[in-house]
């Protein structure tokens, strides 16, 4: 954890302020927060997949994931309102950090064919959005344990104005940009 927070402060800051002519260093943007999300539409036939996807996420963050539910009903997925259909968890400071770090450096090497990741996931606001399709890149999530691959959405949350800025900021982290 250390690592990544230490970096930030002493090279990712001074190479952002020169980079982008800041005045001070409260202008620089800084990564906010770590929103790890997966949708479970299994979950409306099978109530235990919930279950063992929070075991898979707790062991991956170290935290308890919030249960997501349903805001419509939809006929045609049978889905009705406040039916369970995935699970998210934010994280924060030292835990968002140690995240981070086994994310760039354990989990996305693992990953089959890994050319990098799109630099395109932008949202115009300074937020970055990853998918991964398996949960198995991460090393507590042992092969014979889970009952089934799910993928998850990983969104970096930056105090960032623009894409620019962002990219620069996670670029200075260690994300694998392939563009």
């Amino acid at each position: 954890m250390a690592r990544l927070k230490e970096l930030y402060k002493q090279e990712i800051t001074p190479a952002l302020m020169k980079k982008f002519n800041y005045k001070n260093v409260m202008q620089t943007p800084r990564l906010e927060k770590v929103v790890i999300n997966v949708g479970l539409g299994e979950a409306i036939q099978n109530p235990k997949a919930i279950d063992s996807a929070t075991e898979d996420i707790m062991a991956i963050t170290g935290q308890k994931p919030i249960v997501t539910r349903a805001k419509k009903s939809i006929a045609a997925f049978k889905v009705r309102t406040g039916m369970p259909v995935g699970i998210k968890v934010t994280l924060r400071g030292d835990r968002m950090y140690d995240f981070v770090d086994k994310l760039l450096n354990v989990a996305l090497p693992r990953v089959r064919d890994f050319q990098g990741v799109s630099g395109k996931s932008f949202d115009g606001r300074g937020n970055y959005t990853l998918g991964i399709k398996e949960q198995l890149i991460f090393p507590e999530i042992s092969y014979d344990k889970i009952d089934k691959i799910r993928g998850m959405d990983i969104v970096f949350v930056t105090t960032a104005k623009t894409d620019e800025e962002a990219k620069e900021l996670l670029r200075g982290f260690g994300m694998p940009f392939r563009d």
